[in-house]
């Protein structure tokens, strides 16, 4: 019986394989728990349908991914924190202080996960953070801090 995988299987192949297993394990294990389906014609085509549209999405949110990072990387923020008498910051800037920043001053949204912080920022001047978008690709955005 020839099955094409859904799920990975570990001892078995990767999802998108076809394979040929014997058929009580194709129809009792198998397609019974959901991590194949039955290799017929139709499935078949609708797996390469499937296939062509998920990577026409991936590669159009790769390119978008692109140009947002072109952007990122002119782009600079201001942020204003408090200071000490020493003339250092109260704290340091957060990731989701320089999201709510880049969202109020350019209305960009990126999720603070995707802020890469090499050290803290607790000084007052311009900084570059490292932003990774997904699928490989990073921006590097410009800050500066500035003390009221």
């Amino acid at each position: 019986m020839k099955v094409l995988l859904i799920k990975d299987v570990k001892s078995l192949g990767k999802a998108g394989e076809v394979k040929e297993v014997k058929d009580g394990y194709g129809k009792n294990f198998l397609i019974a728990k959901g991590f194949a389906k039955p290799a017929t014609v139709e499935v078949l085509a609708q797996h390469a349908t499937d296939e062509a549209a998920r990577k026409a999405s991936e590669a159009a949110e790769i390119a978008a991914l692109k140009d947002l990072a072109v952007k990122l990387d002119k782009l600079e923020i201001v942020i204003t924190k408090k200071l000490g008498q020493n003339g250092h910051l109260f704290g340091a800037v957060t990731k989701d202080e320089v999201a709510h920043a880049l969202l109020a001053q350019h209305n960009i949204e990126i999720d603070k996960k995707h802020i890469n912080e090499k050290s803290a920022i607790k000084t007052v001047g311009e900084h570059d953070l490292d932003l990774k978008l997904g699928h490989g690709i990073h921006a590097t955005l410009h800050v500066d801090v500035v003390g009221e």
